[in-house]
């Protein structure tokens, strides 16, 4: 699947994401710094294991990525979301969430981040329990579904 995002292309899928655009990604976040090279693979690796992946890009270059594992019944997890740097703030992060939890509207999601990143899922409509540390933000789809009336 693709769609367009304010002259962005976002793809949907977990096949052929190339490792060495998600590496960049990651440097980019502070997440990887100087991977040996016998650790590349797990760039694209982390995609294979992964329930829906979607990932946006700016002409040739991937400029953000969010993965999910799930069991596609009752739960989700967000994980890795990314955007480069100087695409930050254009609601690409927040059009992220929203994809995924349309794949699973009235299930609970998950996403274990750090406290600075709590204020931007709570306006995506998680939950945060506690703002003070790094901990899970959750969104619970199945009250939304019993309050629309769907449980």
């Amino acid at each position: 699947m693709y769609q367009y995002f304010n002259g962005l292309v976002i793809r949907e899928g977990t096949e052929g994401v190339p490792g060495e655009e998600v590496e960049r990604l990651f440097e980019d976040a502070g997440w990887a710094r100087n991977t040996p090279s016998w650790q590349k693979e797990k760039f694209s690796l982390i995609f294979k294991n992964s329930t829906w992946a979607f990932t946006v890009w700016d002409k040739d270059n991937m400029i953000g990525m969010v993965r999910v594992i799930s069991d596609q019944i009752m739960a989700a997890n967000i994980m890795d979301l990314v955007v480069l740097t100087n695409y930050r703030g254009k609601g690409i992060g927040k059009k992220f969430v929203e994809l995924c939890v349309q794949k699973l509207p009235h299930g609970d999601w998950f996403a274990h981040t750090s406290a600075d990143l709590f204020s931007f899922y709570e306006k995506c409509g998680f939950e945060v329990k506690d703002l003070s540390q790094n901990g899970t933000c959750a969104y619970y789809g199945y009250i939304k579904a019993r309050k629309e009336g769907h449980r």
